[in-house]
């Protein structure tokens, strides 16, 4: 146990669906897992282990930002013995072609912040999924039928609705990446995995556009995400 997880080492299976939101988490669990059981409640940050036709699995809330996926990851890598977590979120669009309930599979996240530099003292800004992982992703989605739209992603510290110039900050996004939308957690996830010689890898719903001013409510965002859940763990 740590002072953020009090679940035993054998409660955790050793692949980990990661949304932020701890009710997702529940929600995950109670409509698609069979047989799960909370194996933790600290801070109300829910974690459950249960089987999805056959296979055991645990679905873990990360919180929001990277701080927090920080935290979990790292002590689900290092302390139990997790091989793989695939991160499950939503995000905000930067592209014009991008609609709502779009799912996106991120190759690369970039951040302006210093995650990297905190951990190992690294001056590293991008961070990238497994590559194996992504490409069974991208091969289950076409087997079921999901259009799955590969591209990079900012990992922000700061929610975007909330920066002062949007405009700016997207002037200033790398040339050379293809950043369709804006996060909060998936550069915590994947430095983290290549930290610990992990797997990892993340994919969003697009709930909001800068573009097009779309917006779904709290509830349909929370049970909007259906299509990139289902393909989660039928990749699992």
């Amino acid at each position: 146990m740590t002072p953020h997880n009090e679940a035993k080492k054998e409660d955790i299976a050793d692949i980990v669906l990661m949304p932020g939101d701890p009710l997702r988490a529940k929600y995950i669990a109670e409509n698609f897992l069979t047989d799960f059981k909370l194996i933790n409640s600290v801070r109300n940050m829910y974690g459950y282990t249960g089987f999805y036709k056959g296979k055991r699995l645990t679905v873990f809330a990360s919180g929001m930002g990277m701080p927090s996926m920080g935290i979990y990851a790292y002590e689900l890598y290092k302390f139990y013995d997790v091989k793989s977590i695939i991160r499950l979120g939503s995000c905000g669009a930067y592209s014009p072609d991008l609609n709502i309930f779009d799912t996106i599979l991120v190759n690369t996240s970039y951040t302006e912040g210093n995650f990297a530099y905190a951990l190992e003292g690294a001056n590293c800004h991008r961070a990238y999924a497994d590559k194996e992982l992504n490409e069974t992703l991208s091969k289950k989605s076409k087997e079921l039928n999901i259009n799955l739209i590969s591209g990079d992603v900012l990992c922000s510290e700061v929610f975007d609705y909330y920066v002062k110039d949007l405009n700016a900050l997207i002037a200033r996004f790398p040339k050379d990446l293809n950043i369709i939308g804006a996060e909060m957690e998936s550069f915590a996830l994947f430095y983290t995995a290549k930290y610990l010689n992990k797997k990892a890898a993340c994919l969003l719903t697009v709930v909001d556009s800068h573009y097009k001013k779309q917006e779904i409510s709290a509830e349909e965002r929370e049970k909007s995400l259906n299509t990139m859940i289902k393909l989660a763990l039928e990749t699992c």
